[in-house]
């Protein structure tokens, strides 16, 4: 549930699970709650899967009791609507689509639910992730929970809106050329896009299949870790992906960073480089 000092993160809402302070029913109806407040105003969801989510949620609790838990195991989830989800309506932000209904998970969608996420529902975006601004979904424009009269950024742009506005523990986002950490930067959420390969694309609606990459929303660096520990891995069903060990990129954020050293041609082999654009956002936009 939405905590007095603001949004959970997935740490701090699987800590209160564990500790039993609350349940996931009872978490997953603080954020239907939190939806039904704002999401006339927000406009971050798509289609909302309350039945379903409370469904997800007696189960993750099940799986608590039993000691079966995982890191995300009862934590809320928004999933942009460009990616698969098993008998819930899966429309790219367009009309084209409006009534399409997958028979199948993608991959992440899957990965997700056999750790017992609970979902939501569907983050709006512009349609078939062609926008960086959430203003071209077919079906309402999603507006920034900071100042309604802004943007959030796109195109996954109901993700970050839905994190920043307390919707949703955490959201997963397609990027191509910005699309998830552009509007988490505008929403004051972390987003990030995977190195291409290492989450599954199979289930994804491509937009440009050389470079799209699934990737999470969330409000801390920990919870990005968290996410992607559940998310990559080697699939079959995508030929790009990338078939080697994982890491625990939870265990990365304590590491200490590489230290450079002089290098045959007087640089620094090793040294961290930082790059900063000077394009605030897209030129012709203010």
């Amino acid at each position: 549930m939405p905590s007095d000092s603001g949004p959970l993160t997935i740490h701090e809402a699987r800590g209160k699970l564990d500790r039993r302070e609350v349940t996931s029913v009872d978490l997953t109806r603080s954020y239907l709650d939190q939806i039904g407040r704002v999401e006339d105003r927000v406009k971050a969801f798509i289609t909302v899967t309350g039945d379903l989510a409370l469904q997800q949620a007696r189960q993750a609790d099940q799986r608590i009791a039993s000691g079966d838990a995982g890191p995300l195991t009862g934590v809320p989830v928004q999933v942009k609507d460009v990616i698969c989800t098993k008998d819930v309506l899966t429309t790219c932000a367009s009309r084209m689509l409006e009534n399409y209904v997958p028979v199948y998970n993608a991959t992440v969608s899957e990965k997700l639910f056999q750790q017992g996420a609970v979902l939501l529902g569907k983050g709006n975006m512009d349609e078939f992730a062609m926008g960086s601004s959430c203003e071209n979904s077919a079906f309402f424009p999603t507006r920034n929970p900071w100042d309604l009269e802004r943007v959030p950024g796109g195109s996954s742009g109901g993700g970050a809106a839905a994190v920043a506005a307390g919707e949703a523990v955490y959201a997963l986002g397609s990027d191509t050329g910005g699309s998830v950490r552009q509007p988490a930067a505008m929403c004051g959420v972390v987003g990030m896009k995977p190195t291409y390969g290492l989450v599954s694309r199979y289930g994804l609606v491509a937009y440009a299949s050389s470079l799209d990459q699934i990737g999470p929303i969330t409000q801390d660096v920990t919870d990005c870790a968290l996410v992607l520990n559940a998310i990559v891995g080697y699939d079959p069903r995508d030929s790009t992906s990338l078939n080697h060990d994982t890491a625990d990129y939870t265990g990365q954020l304590t590491g200490e960073l590489p230290r450079p050293s002089p290098n045959s041609k007087g640089g620094q082999q090793g040294a961290i480089r930082v790059g900063v654009p000077e394009e605030y956002f897209v030129e012709g936009m203010e």
